[in-house]
């Protein structure tokens, strides 16, 4: 019976040169190592074997030979960021928008629900970009006061929005 655990300490390191030797890059080599211990544990574990580590290497071979095979098929293209930036979509996936504009009501709805003086002084606050000084000067408040609404008014759309999860 293979013990796949200490196959790996004590062969893993040499799979790896081996693949590299092969010509494979260090991710790719790395790639293919745990790749051959994954193929060992997936066989039948009450299988042995007289020569595991002759075993490892034949797997390791095999895998080497099919990635080749597959690179030379289709070529491997390596770009850069900007690359990559260019074939990503950066648009929300429709389920993003959907749950977004339904948060969106019910933070729209909670503002509605909100005392006058209070609602105002998040308002300021949060769309007006004010600060609390200003925000206290504007309703004819303290600073201090004026800070217990925009918590207050913050509470309560966490609280709403926390409401709609459940």
């Amino acid at each position: 019976m293979l013990d796949v655990r200490q196959l790996f300490m004590r062969h893993a390191r040499e799979i790896h040169r081996y693949l590299r030797r092969r010509g494979h890059s260090h991710d790719a080599a790395a790639d293919l190592t745990q790749d051959t211990f994954v193929r060992v544990m997936a066989i039948d574990a009450g299988e042995d074997y007289a020569n595991p580590r002759a075993y490892l290497h034949m797997i390791a071979r095999n895998l080497s030979v099919d990635l080749l095979r597959r690179e030379r098929t289709v070529p491997f293209i390596t770009g850069c960021d900007e690359h990559m930036q260019a074939v990503a979509d950066p648009a929300p996936t429709p389920e993003t928008v959907v749950y977004d504009r339904q948060r969106l009501a019910i933070v729209e709805a909670a503002i509605a629900e909100l005392p006058e003086k209070t609602r105002r002084a998040f308002e300021l606050h949060r769309l007006a970009e004010m600060t609390i000084a200003e925000v206290g000067r504007e309703v004819g408040l303290s600073t201090t006061r004026t800070w217990v609404l925009i918590r207050d008014a913050y509470r309560h759309l966490r609280r709403r929005l926390n409401e709609s999860q459940v």
